[in-house]
């Protein structure tokens, strides 16, 4: 297999394809399917609140019940529910709404919830129907600070801190519906699907013909002959193509109203009276927008995001846990994927992905060691830095700062290059500190994994 480059043009370093270069991208961007278009960097329009590029992760998820208020609001129908956090509240709700079923729904950041498990109990779904305020009491306590495990959380699983407990529905049928951005076409797209209530990523490989899809522009909107289009594919007529014509609708502009970078329903429903109902709602925002909407980051549960990472983002770097032994500061995305790759390549394992970008301050890398050593896992720590607008001298300061404050305790090779790397060096040698140095990203990597290993 041919090797290929990576990472700034000065630095770059030949390397193999691995498989850690593609583990990262899907842990980095956390993508809900493969439907999404990501993106590696953003363009920015002019505007009189303009900032500079935000490095903290890109998209901002809230809840099924968040999402669900948000479409009340913008004239999307969705059932009667009631938020429960714990079993009495769940038994008052299903008082509440007065029907004679519910559901009660596991609150948590992935999808794949309604065939998910609970690890501490196999026979409980993420989602269930209850019948009685009893029955529903007993599903909240069973789901209630347990860990539910879905397609898309991986076998730790996720904790359940609260539940919905949502009216029954009369379902005639079950649809999809999908907003993204098509980075194509630069224009948003509102796909549909006759395949609802399962998995629209086992629906796109094994039956794409069944998936419509239709552009909007953000500016004009989805418009009433595209909406009769997918009802005549989706085989729609009468009161429901005619609720479908205002749901579809106002589906798209809260999407560009919001800066949405996905708004998915699955499953759609259409009663037996012809009404069109959001049965589910899962919405994810794009953080580079959310100075627009300083509302919204009130709905950002913290809880549902790993602490480092969060702890990252406030101090504006780009970091992603992964599972391995040596830590990574690196500045530069494509420098710090190579860094991985090579790892990797020379038998180690990645304990994170760290990026602390090109201007990066002394309290900024420190704050990266801070975040790379509480992780117990990490035997051995990399510091590759390609100095252009971030100096040599700048990490130089902060790896010795890092060791007065914190004291780095395992093995750490450093790798400079680029501006003020000799007076970088030289700092680093007078410093008095023990660590190794290396002279390019091959040598790097090859001392780190010996040193993880021993």
């Amino acid at each position: 297999m041919r090797p290929f480059f990576l990472g700034a043009p000065d630095a770059v370093t030949q390397i193999r394809p691995a498989s850690c270069f593609w583990s990262v991208l899907r842990a980095l961007f956390a993508l809900p399917h493969r439907l999404i278009i990501w993106h590696l960097r953003s363009s920015h329009l002019h505007h009189s609140n303009w900032r500079p590029f935000d490095r903290r992760k890109r998209e901002m998820k809230i809840h099924e019940y968040q999402g669900k208020e948000l479409f009340r609001k913008a004239g999307v129908p969705v059932l009667d529910s009631i938020v429960a956090r714990s079993p009495d509240e769940a038994s008052a709700a299903y008082d509440t709404l007065g029907g004679s079923i519910a559901v009660v729904k596991a609150q948590i950041h992935a999808g794949g919830r309604g065939k998910g498990t609970l690890i501490e109990n196999r026979d409980q779904n993420g989602v269930q129907l209850v019948k009685s305020a009893d029955e529903a009491a007993q599903v909240a306590g069973n789901l209630l600070g347990n860990r539910l495990e879905t397609i898309q959380t991986g076998p730790e699983g996720a904790k359940v801190n609260q539940v919905l407990v949502e009216a029954g529905c009369d379902i005639a049928r079950e649809l999809y519906l999908g907003i993204v951005l098509d980075r194509g076409t630069k224009m948003p797209v509102l796909m549909v699907s006759s395949e609802g209530g399962v998995e629209i990523e086992k629906v796109a490989e094994e039956t794409p013909d069944k998936i419509f899809r239709e552009h909007f522009h953000p500016d004009v909107g989805l418009q009433s002959f595209q909406v009769r289009k997918l009802c005549k594919k989706l085989d729609i007529s009468g009161p429901a193509a005619r609720a479908a014509d205002k749901f579809m609708k106002n589906l798209c502009q809260l999407y560009c109203a919001l800066d949405c970078s996905l708004v998915e329903i699955n499953p759609l429903v259409i009663t037996s009276g012809g009404e069109m109902i959001a049965l589910d709602a899962k919405v994810t925002f794009d953080e580079n927008a959310l100075f627009r909407h300083p509302e919204l980051t009130e709905l950002r549960d913290l809880a549902e995001e790993e602490p480092a990472e969060v702890r990252a983002s406030d101090a504006g770097l780009s970091y992603v846990k992964l599972d391995g032994t040596i830590g990574c500061l690196v500045n530069g995305a494509g420098l710090a994927m190579s860094t991985m790759d090579i790892i990797k390549y020379h038998g180690g394992q990645p304990a994170n992905f760290l990026d602390v970008g090109g201007g990066a301050t002394t309290e900024q890398v420190v704050e990266a060691f801070n975040i790379i050593l509480s992780d117990k896992s990490v035997k051995a720590v990399l510091v590759n830095i390609f100095g252009g607008i971030a100096k040599c001298t700048t990490i130089a300061t902060a790896i010795i700062e890092a060791s007065k404050q914190i004291g780095i305790t395992i093995p750490l090779v450093v790798r400079l290059e680029g501006t003020e790397v000799e007076e970088g060096k030289k700092m680093l040698a007078e410093s008095g500190l023990a660590m190794t140095t290396a002279d390019d990203l091959t040598d790097a990597a090859k001392k780190v994994v010996a040193a993880a290993s021993a």
